[in-house]
C-alpha cells in the first residue's frame, strides 16, 4: 500500500498517503484535510458504503468510487489477459479465462463488478469462456477450476494478500494454466489511479 501510494504521488504531483482499515488508527492518523479518499477495493460493498463513511465522519473528505469501478480498468484487464495468453503460448480461442474474485458471504451486489468485467471480456476478447469465480460465494473457484479445460486465471484483486497468496493456489490445484499476478499489481495501475485522482481533485480545488 505504501509503495503504491508513493508511485501514485509521483504521477499526481501531490502527496498521497496510504492506510489500511485493518490497522487500528491508521486511517484516522492520515491527517490532512480537505482530502480525497480512494478505496483500494474491487467493488462497492459494506466497507466502502458504510465503514469508510463511519470512520471518516466529521472530516472534510470526499470518498471516491473504488478501484474496481475505474472506467479505464476494463481496457487494462483486456490488455493484461491477451498479453498473458501470448506470452504463455496459449490460444485464447480454445481456452478458459477464470476471473477469480473475493465475493461475499452475506447477500450483496459486490460480485456485480466481476460479472460486469466478465461480460466486457466476452465481448472484447476471443477466449472460449470467461468464468467468474469467487472465494466467498458460489460459483467457488475450486468448483469452476475443476470443470475447466485450462487457460488462464486472473485474480481480480487489488493486492497480493491472503486470498491471492493462499486460497487461490489451493483452489486451482489441478488447473491447467498459469495463475497471473493480481490486477492491482500491473505497472500501469499507479498512473491509472493518478489520472483518476487528478480528475476528481480539479472540481474540488475550484470550489
Amino acid at each position: 500500500m505504501k509503495t503504491l501510494a508513493e508511485q501514485v504521488a509521483v504521477g499526481l504531483g501531490m502527496p498521497v498517503r496510504a492506510a489500511t482499515l485493518a490497522k487500528p488508527g491508521a486511517l484516522e492518523a492520515t491527517g490532512t484535510e480537505p482530502a480525497l479518499v480512494y478505496p483500494l477495493f474491487m467493488a462497492e460493498g459494506w466497507f466502502t458504503r458504510r465503514e469508510l463513511p463511519r470512520r471518516l465522519s466529521g472530516r472534510s473528505v470526499r470518498i471516491l468510487p473504488p478501484f474496481g469501478l475505474e472506467p479505464e480498468l476494463p481496457e487494462l484487464v483486456r490488455h493484461i489477459v491477451l498479453t498473458a495468453a501470448k506470452s504463455h503460448g496459449i490460444d485464447p480461442r480454445g481456452s478458459d479465462l477464470i476471473l477469480a474474485a473475493h465475493g461475499s458471504r452475506v447477500p450483496s451486489r459486490a460480485k456485480d463488478t466481476t460479472f460486469t468485467m466478465a461480460a466486457f471480456l466476452r465481448r472484447s476478447t476471443p477466449f472460449w469462456r470467461i468464468l467468474p469465480a469467487f472465494v466467498e460465494e458460489p460459483p467457488h473457484i475450486a468448483d469452476v477450476a475443476a470443470l475447466s479445460r485450462g487457460g488462464l486465471c486472473l485474480p481480480f484483486f487489488a493486492l497480493r494478500a491472503g486470498h491471492v497468496l493462499n486460497d487461490l493456489p489451493t483452489a486451482l490445484a489441478g488447473f491447467a494454466g498459469p495463475l497471473l499476478p493480481p490486477v492491482g499489481e500491473h505497472p500501469d495501475v499507479p498512473a491509472l489511479i493518478a489520472r483518476s485522482l487528478a480528475r476528481a481533485w480539479k472540481p474540488s480545488a475550484s470550489q
